[in-house]
């Protein structure tokens, strides 16, 4: 079987039947469903329940955080790659042929899709309008990649065999721990961003951890401390790539702690991450006098 999809929940009961009807309905080649309610206390499990044989359910008996849920799922599944879906999320209709046909071409080890933000309900696409032809950039890996990218877990097709070698999800961080694997993942090999079309649907709502800024700056830090012991892949030879990668996150958190009115916080971080961003300003500078990779059309 080529894909696993693996939809992870807590307490998301507004929004999970939407997230598992969209990994059953989506085109293209055969793939499993499998979700992990995360122990939500809100009738989420009822609802997964009456899926029966359509969804491989798993559960965990504590709350243990989305990392550790797609680690459970990530031990069960059985497909070459994985698609992550969170329970707030959906899957475009055409995400699966998509993945599908890049990886048939490509052979990556990581694939970054292209995510539409909404709130409220869903967008509906008619079938008119479903894409033609995927727009790729192809990568040597993720650290030299040259075109802004959004991490997500939804936004993540990673090789099953690629997320063995890095042994799955950080468990310990709470948030950022897309960030964080994508750092394990930096040098793995061969990495394929999706231009367009877009594949999944991030939805945007009150209780996205996003919002949650302490938090957030809290496990900033904490990436940067891991990046300082040497936590993360490639080495000294590998420094500025992966503080290019990292320089971005920083900048927006440095913002948004700003704008929070988190001023001490905000002078330290920037006292910690200058490295980052100053990395990140001259791969931009570079980036405006060459232009980025040139990109590749797939036909569907």
């Amino acid at each position: 079987m080529r894909f696993s999809i693996i939809v992870t929940s807590h307490n998301q009961r507004p929004f999970i039947r939407q997230a598992v009807d969209s990994a059953l309905a989506a085109d293209g080649a055969a793939a499993e469903v499998i979700v992990v309610d995360d122990a939500s206390t809100d009738g989420s499990r009822e609802v997964l329940s009456a899926y029966g044989e359509a969804i491989r359910l798993a559960a965990l008996p504590a709350n243990r955080g989305a990392a550790a849920a797609r680690n459970l799922g990530f031990r069960m599944a059985s497909g070459d790659y994985l698609i992550f879906l969170d329970g707030d999320d959906a899957l475009a209709p055409w995400a699966i042929k998509v993945y599908d046909r890049v990886i048939e071409s490509e052979r990556p080890k990581l694939v970054l899709a292209s995510l539409l933000w909404f709130s409220g309900e869903i967008p509906v696409v008619p079938a008119s309008g479903h894409p033609r032809e995927v727009r790729i950039a192809e990568y040597q890996d993720y650290m030299k990649k040259d075109r802004t990218f959004g991490p997500s877990a939804t936004a993540l097709v990673v090789e099953r065999q690629t997320l063995e070698q890095v042994r799955g999800w950080s468990d310990d961080f709470p948030v950022m721990e897309d960030v964080d694997l994508l750092m394990k993942l930096g040098d793995v090999g061969p990495a394929i961003q999706i231009v367009s079309p877009q594949t999944a649907f991030y939805r945007v709502h009150p209780g996205n951890t996003m919002n949650n800024v302490p938090r957030y700056l809290e496990q900033i830090r904490r990436l940067l401390e891991k990046e300082r012991v040497g936590g993360y892949p490639g080495g000294r030879e590998r420094s500025f790539d992966r503080h290019a990668a990292m320089g971005g996150h920083v900048v927006a958190f440095l913002k948004r702690a700003w704008r929070a009115g988190r001023y001490r916080e905000a002078l330290s971080l920037a006292a910690l991450g200058w490295p980052m961003v100053f990395a990140s300003a001259l791969r931009k500078c570079n980036l405006a006098l060459r232009g980025p990779r040139p990109c590749e059309t797939l036909g569907l």
